[in-house]
């Protein structure tokens, strides 16, 4: 119960950080993101910079995992399996793709953005939500 504990409580904090990041970076505002997608227009480069700064971190994690023989709080790295570059991967990413564009948010900039109490933000979220239901529920049908 402890390590469930703890595994939340690490969980909460890495997003609050996220959220946070995101915010002071104004990756909150989907006219950044739509700006930078805008290459032969006004171009933003500002999103470059944070994806750059979020490689730069993923690197070091990736570099610390490879040293550790498990990680702190469970008992196995909990990986992909599969690297096999398929339909779904391709078509479910090319859709990611296009409503990030249309949109300007992805998940994690759309959750933190709840707190600005934005309704084009909340109907961002909701439809998510649907999304993720209907899916969920469309591959438990497929699966059995």
């Amino acid at each position: 119960m402890t390590n469930r504990i703890s595994q939340g409580a690490v969980a909460l904090g890495a997003g609050a950080v996220f959220g946070i990041g995101l915010s002071l970076s104004g990756m909150l505002d989907p006219a950044r993101v739509q700006g930078f997608l805008d290459v032969f227009g006004a171009w933003d480069p500002s999103l470059a910079f944070v994806l750059g700064g979020a490689v730069a971190v993923a690197m070091i994690g990736m570099t610390l995992k490879r040293r550790m023989a498990r990680p702190m709080l469970d008992t196995v790295f909990h990986l992909p399996i599969s690297t096999k570059i398929d339909a779904r991967l391709v078509i479910g990413s090319a859709i990611f793709g296009v409503g990030w564009g249309l949109a300007g948010l992805c998940p994690g900039p759309a959750l933190s953005a709840l707190s600005l109490g934005l309704m084009p933000v909340v109907a961002f979220v909701v439809a998510m939500v649907i999304g993720m239901v209907v899916h969920d529920r469309l591959a438990q049908g497929r699966a059995a």
